[in-house]
C-alpha cells in the first residue's frame, strides 16, 4: 500500500470533519499490557482472554471504555503492571492508578473511582493499534515518542480509540478530549495547550461522554463565544432529535448560555480504514444560535 493509498492521508486529503466521533463512556478503564496486541486488543495479547473479556463487560456496565495500554517504545512484558480508572466527567475529574501481577487481580478492583493512588497530571493515551489500522501504527507510535521524550511516565500507547482516518489520535484525560490528525512535530504545542487547559478546536474530534451533536455543539460555542480554556464550556442540556429534525442543544460557556439549533446531515463516504474500502457515512453538522443567555428546561 502506498503513502497515497492509506486510510488517514485520503481522509485528510478530501477534508472529511473530525468532529462529534468521540466515543459516548465518560470514562476509561486503562491495563497496561505490554508487547503485541491482536484486532480485538487486551483480548488477544498475552493478556488472560476470559479475564479480558469479564473486564469488559465490567467496564461496560460502569459505564467505562476498556483501554490495552503500553510504554511507548518496545517494553518487554513481565513485572508488576499499572492499571487506572479515569473519570472525564465534570465536576467528578479523577485519575486513579494502581498496580497488579497477576491477571484475575485485576477482577477485584472496584470501578466506582474508590481505589488506587490520585493523579493530578494529565494523561495521553496515544492510539498505536497497528493490527486496527496501519494508519495508527506509523502516525500513532511515532507521535507518542514524541510525546514520551517531553513527558515521560505520563504518555501511553492504547489500543483503538475509533477514527483510524484521523490518525494520530490523542486521548487526553482525564480532560476526556479527543484529538485527531495530531501532527508530527507539534508535541510542545500540544502540551503546552493540554497543560494551560487551553482546546485545540482545530484538531478536536470532541469531548468523550457526549452525544455527537453535544460534541459539535461545544466546539462551536468555544469559537462563537471566543473561550479557549477547555472547561469555561459545558453541555447543560439537550433535547433529543426525533425522525432526523435537529436537537436543539443548551451550552454554558462563561457568564453565557446559548440555544443552539443543531442539524445532522449524513454524507456518503468510504474508506475508513486501510483494510476496508466499503461505502460508508459520516455527519456533518449545521448549527445556529437560536438564543443567547436562555436558561436550560428542567427535564422532568
Amino acid at each position: 500500500m502506498t503513502a497515497l493509498e492509506r486510510c488517514s492521508v485520503r481522509s485528510s486529503r478530501a477534508a472529511e470533519p473530525m468532529i462529534g466521533t468521540a466515543f459516548r463512556e465518560a470514562g476509561v478503564l486503562l491495563v497496561e499490557q505490554p508487547g503485541a496486541w491482536g484486532h480485538a486488543g487486551l483480548a488477544e495479547s498475552d493478556f488472560d482472554p476470559t479475564v479480558a473479556e469479564e473486564l469488559s463487560q465490567r467496564a461496560r456496565s460502569a459505564g467505562l471504555r476498556l483501554f490495552a495500554i503500553r510504554r511507548p517504545g518496545r517494553a518487554e512484558s513481565g513485572g508488576r503492571r499499572r492499571w487506572a480508572v479515569i473519570s472525564s466527567r465534570p465536576g467528578s475529574q479523577q485519575a486513579r492508578w494502581g498496580t497488579y501481577d497477576a491477571d484475575a487481580d485485576l477482577l477485584g478492583v472496584p470501578l466506582d473511582g474508590s481505589a488506587g493512588e490520585p493523579e493530578r497530571r494529565p494523561s495521553f493515551l496515544v492510539c498505536a493499534h497497528g493490527k486496527r489500522d496501519l494508519c495508527c501504527a506509523l502516525e500513532g507510535r511515532e507521535f507518542a515518542a514524541e510525546l514520551s521524550a517531553l513527558r515521560p511516565g505520563q504518555v501511553w500507547e492504547c489500543s483503538h480509540t475509533g477514527g483510524h482516518r484521523f490518525a494520530a489520535n490523542v486521548l487526553v484525560m482525564p480532560a476526556g478530549l479527543l484529538y485527531g490528525r495530531v501532527p508530527l512535530g507539534a508535541a510542545v504545542e500540544f502540551v503546552a495547550a493540554v497543560e494551560a487547559g487551553r482546546l485545540l478546536p482545530g484538531l478536536l474530534r470532541g469531548r468523550i461522554g457526549n452525544q455527537p451533536a453535544e460534541q459539535a455543539a461545544l466546539r462551536f460555542a468555544h469559537l462563537e463565544l471566543g473561550l479557549e480554556l477547555a472547561d469555561e464550556v459545558l453541555v447543560q442540556e439537550a433535547v433529543p432529535a426525533s425522525d432526523g429534525a435537529p436537537q436543539i442543544v443548551w451550552v454554558r460557556g462563561g457568564d453565557e448560555v446559548l440555544q443552539l439549533r443543531v442539524a445532522t446531515e449524513q454524507v456518503p463516504a468510504s474508506g475508513f480504514s486501510c483494510r476496508d474500502n466499503a461505502p460508508d457515512q459520516y455527519a456533518v453538522f449545521d448549527i445556529s444560535v437560536l438564543n443567547r443567555n436562555n436558561r436550560a428546561p428542567k427535564v422532568q
